[in-house]
């Protein structure tokens, strides 16, 4: 299982009770990345959100706050140990669909990074 570099082992946290409803992606860029979860996932059924097992640890996902800088090295284990985490996630399949639907700018859905998901996305890619 990849590990993180020293010191950045994000510490477990329960999930955040989001401040403000989410009324579009655009707001995603105002509020710290440890919010970007539980904005996201603010419409989707309780039940997915909750058996979730990024849950436990949203920053693992979405990465630090705006104002933490992460190189690419620290980003790129980061979203290996998240990866790992989406693999053992029951909801793999239903987070996958949310992606698709939302496709998120940042983050880690379904153990896809939002450039792997742009992607599948991507005009033409479909045959």
């Amino acid at each position: 299982m990849p590990v993180l570099p020293a010191g950045r082992r994000a510490e477990r946290r329960p999930p955040m009770t989001p401040a403000a409803p989410a009324r579009t992606l655009r707001l995603v860029r105002e509020v710290p990345t440890v919010r970007l979860l539980d904005l996201i996932t603010r419409d989707l059924p309780a039940d997915l959100v909750d058996g979730a097992a990024c849950g436990a640890d949203p920053e693992l996902h979405t990465g630090p706050d705006l104002f933490d800088h992460e190189s690419d090295q620290e980003r790129a284990a980061r979203e290996d140990v998240a990866k790992s985490v989406c693999a053992e996630c029951p909801g793999r399949l239903d987070c996958l669909a949310a992606a698709l639907r939302i496709r998120p700018e940042t983050g880690v859905w379904a153990g896809l990074t939002a450039d792997e998901l742009a992607e599948l996305t991507r005009p033409g890619l479909a045959s």
